[in-house]
């Protein structure tokens, strides 16, 4: 195994560990999903509080319908709406809503908790130091 693959097998390490933790904290203390809580954040920083569907795909990494039914979700728990582009009728926002924002800003202290808490708990561990170092200083 190369030392490239060595030190890619550590970071994938050190983020499936990472999403791990962040995904049970989210739903339990929350019931949101890991992909939800970062679909709200992207919408929060939009420009007036939306994306297009692929615009906010790209941003979180999913593909054009799993966000499609992640929109759903958030929909029907009143966190978003879609509304239509008003230059081209076949475009689709997402567009966050007060109780989005608000249930962003209540998830996200959750978030930062845990994400610093499994870095720091993967910092000590001697194979994964030098990746969680990689990813604190960039």
């Amino acid at each position: 195994m190369t030392v490239d693959e060595q030190a890619w097998g550590r970071v994938l390490v050190l983020h499936a560990r990472v999403e791990q933790e962040l995904a049970k904290a989210l739903q339990r203390r929350h019931g949101l999903g890991l992909s939800e809580y970062r679909a709200l954040g992207k919408l929060v920083a939009g420009p007036r509080g939306g994306l297009r569907m692929q615009e906010l795909a790209d941003a979180i990494g999913l593909n054009q319908s799993s966000v499609s039914r992640m929109c759903a979700r958030l929909e029907d728990a009143g966190l978003t709406i879609r509304d239509l582009c008003e230059d081209d009728r076949r475009g689709v926002y997402s567009v966050i809503t007060d109780t989005g924002r608000k249930r962003y800003a209540e998830t996200e202290p959750t978030y930062n908790a845990v994400l610093r808490t499994a870095l720091d708990k993967a910092a000590s561990d001697p194979e994964l130091a030098d990746a969680v170092s990689a990813v604190r200083g960039a």
